[in-house]
């Protein structure tokens, strides 16, 4: 990558011509209660009563990663962007530069990205696909998430129809189904896209292999610290089950293999190793 400033919250070389930065695309806060689930307050609060505030909400990172590798570039997650209108931004919280300023504050301009892969299509992680005037933030990128996320996505579920912004898939959604994917694709040489499911019909992780070095991207099926524990998923997760068997399979590969993990909200700390803690998995940071 050409230039590493102060903007990147984090990069790494992972051999072979293959490199990873972290780019925050902003922040916003979250319901505690929701992003705990069915785990007691009583073993959870002591975990975030630092940055808990008043309406009982969690501060959450937009954690996006951009990686160059010898056949092009692959910008992982969008955030939330920048066509939010003033109620959603004020409900949510939403500070912070999306995912173009951030990017280019950084030294990367827009129009090297080859492929923007999302791990699923909710607001806070396909949303800064379209700059604010409705042209495509990335303009010769292609956008890649699964087959099935798409057709859930903009299906007529009333329960799963929440999670989505439509009428803003449905301005990339040529786009979108050009790009769309069924099963674990190689995108670019090195780097794959892997279908979980769990807390979305179409959810998938983002592999980036290295010469010498492993980067997992899991989405919000590892989005804090304490997703490391299977059994903890969040009240957002449209198939609970799911995200606690696949987490768990996942999780111990990335544990035996020792890949670098990257958390897809946490602000402080989002990059880290899984290892095994009995019969479920710890995060410890870098």
């Amino acid at each position: 990558m050409t230039t590493l400033n102060d903007s990147v919250h984090w990069a790494a070389d992972l051999g072979g011509g293959t490199r990873v930065a972290l780019i925050q695309a902003g922040t916003f806060r979250s319901d505690a209660g929701a992003l705990l689930g069915v785990v007691p307050r009583m073993m959870w609060n002591k975990l975030v009563v630092d940055e808990i505030d008043a309406d009982h909400r969690l501060l959450q990172a937009l954690n996006c990663l951009l990686v160059e590798t010898p056949s092009g570039r692959v910008l992982v997650e969008t955030g939330i962007g920048d066509r939010i209108d003033d109620k959603g931004r004020q409900m949510r919280r939403y500070e912070g530069p999306w995912i173009l300023p951030a990017l280019e504050a950084a030294g990367f301009s827009p129009d090297t990205v080859d492929v923007v892969a999302v791990s699923h299509l909710h607001y806070d992680h396909a949303g800064g696909v379209l700059r604010a005037d409705g042209s495509r933030a990335f303009p010769r990128a292609s956008f890649v998430a699964q087959q099935a996320e798409w057709e859930m996505a903009l299906g007529e579920n009333p329960r799963l129809v929440a999670s989505y912004d439509q009428p803003e898939l449905r301005l990339v959604r040529d786009l979108g189904l050009s790009g769309a994917v069924n099963g674990e694709t190689e995108v670019l040489p090195g780097v794959s896209v892997v279908p979980t499911g769990g807390h979305s019909a179409g959810h998938q992780g983002v592999l980036i292999r290295g010469r010498s070095r492993t980067v997992a991207f899991f989405g919000d099926l590892c989005m804090r610290p304490w997703s490391a524990n299977p059994k903890w998923v969040t009240a957002f997760d449209d198939f609970p089950l799911d995200s606690v068997v696949v987490k768990a399979s996942l999780f111990a590969r990335a544990a035996e293999e020792s890949w670098t993990i990257v958390l897809s909200h946490e602000p402080v700390h989002p990059v880290g190793r899984l290892t095994r803690d009995r019969d479920r998995f710890r995060f410890e940071p870098e």
